[in-house]
């Protein structure tokens, strides 16, 4: 094996998109062009059965710290529930993030973009959490939750009031660029962050990269989809045995389908978005090459859930929305239009809208479900590592690993590349042992590398654990499923009945994890605690044909609350 001659403690960049499917880009079989991740995985490795724990708030805290979300004390999102500690809404003093971590191991830290780990309320005069949880620098935003309207945003320590309509996907970049630059003022190796909001709803993007998509769509998502799958199977990411899903029950035929124009319209911005992101990695790149870094620097690119099948509901009165979700007006006072309905043509400033469960299908090919469920659709990720000095070195460019990792495996990695020591107490508390497992030796190829510990998730109530081969899955209410993925990764060919015995082991192997990792009954809390009014009604956010309505807070419909 190769000599490799740089330091033993890289930079390390750290990119998660948000909302984006299992095969979206290029390099997993998608036709959106990102010809820069492309290039990343072409001279980097690929990962086949990365998992993230469907969905952002969750995803996220496990990413940052290594343990289980319920761990931290973010089972589900940012909503607070008195007396269920798992379920606190923010990160808690019994966990620590990998930027905590680095910083002692002696990196300058930095992050851009997208929190969503919540806010300890008793620390609050230290500034913002990515602040009070390791990060020296900081670039950040408030308000709109879209690409255009923001109110405010925070460089480091300092509020600055919007003034324009930057398009937020590029000042994400801008700020990424700025904390790499800023090597040349800092010898120290750096941790950085990159927490995009993209290709999360709604659906704007810039016109220029809208129209390299316009009319791309025209075939439909079974086409669409079909196409996903053969190059997935052709680039030996998917075994050829694995059949692709069915389409999702609640969707009709592409030959069936109302307002086909309107349709390629939508997930022509959903693509404009992503490309848009990768021309941002593109120009982070380009910046660790100006700086002489880019060969002792690891650059990861994941998701932090899958495609996201929420549609915004069209029946409803804008009056009352809540600025913290939907600013009502742009930036020059024109009324923004909330729904997913034809006649609002999505991309603008004044649209806000998603690109639903058909085209959320196409993301997740050849997958079942979708963000927030436990099935493979909700929780595979795209994952990308390189790093000339490691991977190329030992020879490894262009390999795919077929490991099954988790996001606590990443933090795990991070950590390793870093030197650094996961403590067992810090700040004065006792801190939750580490969960993850780092694969840096399938980084310098050793393929025989296993996780020691079972794979398990639970987000509202939806459950799975893997051991091996297998994986034993359900919906919440509903009976285990079992699967072989070895041969069925799609979970076509439901084996539960015909093994009861397995079914037993692995139910018993999750409810020992749930039990160690806080994982409890779905909801959380007595009866009554745990509904959170949205923005009027049930609710904006609601799963087409799944039943599933998403205010902000737990509940299927405020109907339920009430009974």
């Amino acid at each position: 094996m190769p000599e490799i001659n740089s330091p033993n403690r890289p930079n390390i960049i750290l990119i998660l998109a948000d909302d984006m499917g299992y095969s979206d880009i290029g390099c997993y079989g998608g036709e959106i062009s990102t010809p820069n991740l492309d290039r990343l995985a072409g001279e980097g490795m690929r990962f086949s059965q990365m998992y993230n724990t469907a969905r952002c708030c969750p995803s996220r805290a496990s990413l940052l710290t290594g343990l289980n979300p319920h761990q931290t004390g973010v089972g589900h999102m940012g909503n607070n529930i008195e007396g269920e500690p798992s379920y606190q809404g923010y990160l808690n003093n019994r966990c620590v993030t990998v930027a905590e971590v680095l910083r002692d191991a002696g990196y300058r830290t930095g992050i851009s973009g997208k929190w969503h780990c919540g806010a300890d309320p008793e620390r609050e005069e230290e500034g913002h959490p990515q602040l009070q949880r390791g990060f020296e620098q900081m670039f950040y935003f408030e308000g709109g939750n879209g690409y255009f309207n923001h109110t405010r945003f925070f460089i480091d320590r300092t509020a600055i009031e919007a003034s324009g309509t930057d398009y937020l996907t590029d000042m994400i970049t801008d700020h990424a660029v700025r904390m790499v630059d800023d090597v040349q003022n800092d010898d120290r190796p750096f941790f950085l962050h990159v927490a995009y909001t993209s290709p999360h709803w709604p659906l704007q993007a810039l016109k220029e990269n809208i129209e390299n998509y316009r009319g791309k769509y025209s075939d439909g998502w079974d086409e669409t989809r079909t196409a996903r799958h053969e190059r997935l199977k052709a680039m030996g990411m998917l075994d050829e045995k694995w059949e692709i899903s069915p389409r999702d029950e609640t969707v009709e035929a592409w030959k069936d389908a109302a307002d086909k124009e309107w349709e390629d319209m939508r997930m022509a911005v959903y693509s404009a978005q992503v490309e848009r992101m990768d021309q941002g990695i593109g120009q982070i790149c380009d910046a660790l090459k100006s700086n002489g870094v880019d060969r002792d620097t690891v650059v990861i690119f994941l998701s932090d859930n899958g495609g996201c099948a929420e549609f915004l509901c069209e029946d409803r009165d804008n009056s009352g929305v809540d600025e913290s979700r939907v600013l009502p007006l742009t930036r020059d006072g024109r009324e923004v239009r909330v729904g997913n309905t034809p006649d609002i043509v999505p991309g603008g400033d004044d649209t806000y809208m998603s690109y639903d469960t058909q085209w959320a299908n196409v993301s997740n090919t050849p997958f079942r479900r979708f963000k927030r469920w436990t099935h493979e659709g909700g929780i595979a990720t795209p994952l990308v590592i390189n790093w000339p000095a490691g991977i190329a070195a030992h020879g490894r460019s262009g390999k795919i690993s077929h490991t099954p990792v988790q996001l606590m495996d990443l933090n795990a990695l991070c950590i390793d590349l870093g030197e650094g020591s996961y403590p067992s107490e810090f700040r004065g508390h006792e801190i939750t042992p580490h969960e993850g497992e780092s694969f840096r030796p399938v980084l310098e190829g050793n393929e025989n590398w296993s996780k020691q510990r079972p794979l398990a998730w639970e987000h509202e109530g939806n459950q799975a654990v893997r051991v091996g081969d297998w994986k034993l899955v359900r919906e919440h209410g509903k009976p285990w499923e079992l699967y072989n993925l070895e041969q069925d990764r799609t979970e076509m060919n439901n084996l539960a009945k015909g093994d009861a015995d397995r079914v037993s082991e692995l139910a018993a192997q999750y409810t020992e994890w749930a039990e160690r990792a806080g994982a409890g009954n779905w909801p959380p809390g007595p009866k009554g605690s745990w509904y959170f009014p949205g923005m009027g009604g049930d609710g904006i956010f609601t799963m087409r044909g799944h039943g599933h309505v998403i205010p902000r807070g737990f509940v299927r419909s405020a109907a339920d609350a009430k009974s």
